[in-house]
């Protein structure tokens, strides 16, 4: 070798030398910082789902900061976690099977004031995850959340705000006789576009994002078929209490 060639193939050794136990090092920290933030983010997003089912029930507002031991501590007391069955049968965790829904009961001084569905709906980008809680009377909508989602900030994105939640609350999901109807995006104002009779059925849509609408419509209907049997088990008021 010349001695060019020489200080050349000593220099890249040297190199390679250098960034091995560099690169190895680096994927060290970041695979135990990783692991190590892992428990953290869980923790965060189970928060944040307890927050939004509280939201949709009432408890707690939409618009304010709450510290994350008054989330759990609300949680706890008022909210429980059951399973229903595809009969309309509340159950436990430890009776439950692959067939059957999850569901969250609104307790108050042990009584079922609502009772919340978790919905993941199709919408333009990507899924769209919340609650929709429903009154004891297992007709009337008391709330509604959306806690993630992937549609355009100021178009579709609006699902998440205040003013388009609060359009559920007081909404049907059956008609005057009593059957299945679910409840609606309408394509501009309800007052604007929807006959009188069906207006309990509809909350406003959003300017320029209909096809959000659509699919969160769709979306809401056959989740709300699946927990049918629970709802009529409510309008026949058979259901008052959690098992146990």
């Amino acid at each position: 070798l010349s001695p060019s060639s020489f200080f050349t193939t000593l220099f890249s050794f040297k190199s390679i030398l250098f960034a091995a136990p560099l690169c190895f090092v680096c994927s060290v920290i970041l695979t135990t910082a990783s692991t190590g933030l892992k428990r953290f983010q869980e923790k965060n997003i189970q928060i944040d789902k307890h927050r939004n089912i509280l939201i949709s029930v009432g408890l707690l507002e939409k618009s304010r900061q709450y510290a994350a031991d008054k989330i759990e501590s609300l949680f706890n007391e008022s909210i429980k976690a059951l399973w229903v069955d595809p009969s309309g049968r509340l159950i436990d965790e430890s009776q439950r099977d692959k067939s059957d829904f999850p569901l969250y009961v609104y307790l108050k001084e042990g009584e079922i004031e609502a009772y919340i569905v978790p919905f993941n709906s199709r919408g333009l980008w990507g899924k769209i995850y919340g609650y929709l809680a429903i009154e004891n009377d297992g007709s009337t909508i008391s709330g509604f959340t959306v806690y993630k989602h992937s549609e355009t900030p100021g178009l579709g994105g609006e699902i998440e705000k205040a003013w388009f939640q609060k359009n559920w609350v007081g909404k049907k999901i059956v008609d005057r006789s009593g059957e299945f109807v679910s409840v609606s995006i309408a394509k501009g104002a309800v007052q604007d576009v929807i006959q009188p009779d069906k207006r309990p059925h509809y909350v406003d849509g959003i300017s320029g994002a209909t096809l959000t609408g659509k699919y969160l419509t769709a979306g809401l209907k056959e989740i709300l078929e699946d927990y049918e049997p629970v709802s009529i088990q409510f309008r026949k008021n058979l259901i008052t209490a959690p098992p146990g």
